[in-house]
């Protein structure tokens, strides 16, 4: 029992940790009305472990906070990316609708956080499109891509259960 709790905690401090990092080196993209961000990608974890449900929320805590961002932004945007995460979680069974939650939250959310917090002068209905846009390329496309290979080299956690 203590050794799948340190499993947990290991994994989501290494999924917090790669997505801190690759937000951070594609920074340039990460952030803004329009974005791909790049770690976006890892929002299909969960299909494989629920330790990536903290992960993902702490990964993108810190990328905010790291990335300069408005604490109306810090607040929901990771918010936003902890309730994709449980709600992929409970998509496991059906792989190819794991990334829907993560792009449609992020989607729905972003665009009002752009427009309050940071007074975008932009429709919020643009908004929705260009961030809804970039969650496709980083979720739909290579998060997709990215749960093809990690496929080829381990379970994921529905599979175990059953």
């Amino acid at each position: 029992m203590r050794n799948k709790k340190v499993l947990f905690i290991a994994q989501a401090a290494m999924i917090a940790a790669i997505y801190v990092v690759l937000t951070l080196v594609f920074a340039p993209f990460s952030y803004g009305s329009v974005q791909v961000r790049v770690s976006e990608a890892l929002t299909i974890l969960p299909f494989f472990t629920p330790a990536a449900i903290p992960g993902l929320f702490i990964g993108c805590l810190i990328s905010n906070i790291m990335g300069g961002s408005i604490l109306l932004d810090v607040i929901c945007g990771s918010l936003a990316t902890l309730f994709a995460a449980v709600l992929s979680y409970q998509l496991r069974s059906q792989k190819y609708l794991v990334a829907i939650p993560p792009i449609l939250v992020n989607a729905l959310v972003v665009p009002f956080v752009l427009y309050y917090g940071y007074h975008v002068n932009l429709p919020i209905p643009l908004m929705m499109l260009t961030v809804g846009i970039g969650q496709v390329i980083s979720c739909g496309l290579i998060g997709t891509v990215l749960l093809k290979v990690l496929e080829r080299y381990t379970k994921p956690i529905f599979h175990i259960n059953q």
